[in-house]
């Protein structure tokens, strides 16, 4: 797989049937190893070993319902009391983060009310807090580490 603009981390892979798979240590499974899981489980691991945030709370293709249609974001990171703190969305390398894949994300977040959303390509990587109230961004300049998330 390829290169990504994050710390190289060790990870579980198996072939079958000339299929590879990781090993997911939230769903504690092995899944379909495809570009779009590659970026979804190095960020897994650099959200909990860079960034402190315990994989104990995050969810893997949390399902939720927009328009009637059921949908699933990439992943969602609550708090320790169970309310969603960031909806992660995560996207294949060759795929250009822009307008489309922001108004995903926060469509899903309509559901979550999330104070933090993150989209990723593995390369590029944006961070933003969200103000629900009035629907507004604030981009940060690095992802927080979960002891330094504020509400």
């Amino acid at each position: 797989m390829e290169a990504l603009n994050l710390p190289t981390y060790f990870f579980k892979i198996k072939e079958v049937n000339g299929k590879k798979y990781v090993f997911d240590e939230v769903r504690h499974r092995f899944v379909a190893l495809t570009p779009e899981e590659w970026v979804r489980q190095h960020m897994i691991k650099f959200l909990s070993l860079d960034r402190s945030y315990p994989i104990s709370l995050f969810s893997i293709e949390k399902k939720h319902v927009h328009n009637r249609m059921a949908r699933r974001c990439d992943f969602v990171v609550y708090d320790h009391s169970g309310h969603p703190l960031m909806v992660v969305e995560c996207k294949a390398p060759g795929v250009e983060i822009g307008q489309q894949v922001f108004d995903q994300a926060s469509r899903y977040n309509q559901q979550f009310r999330a104070p933090y959303l993150l989209i990723t390509n593995g390369n590029k990587h944006f961070c933003c807090k969200v103000n629900i109230k009035n629907h507004g961004f604030e981009f940060l300049s690095e992802i927080p580490s979960y002891g330094t998330i504020t509400f």
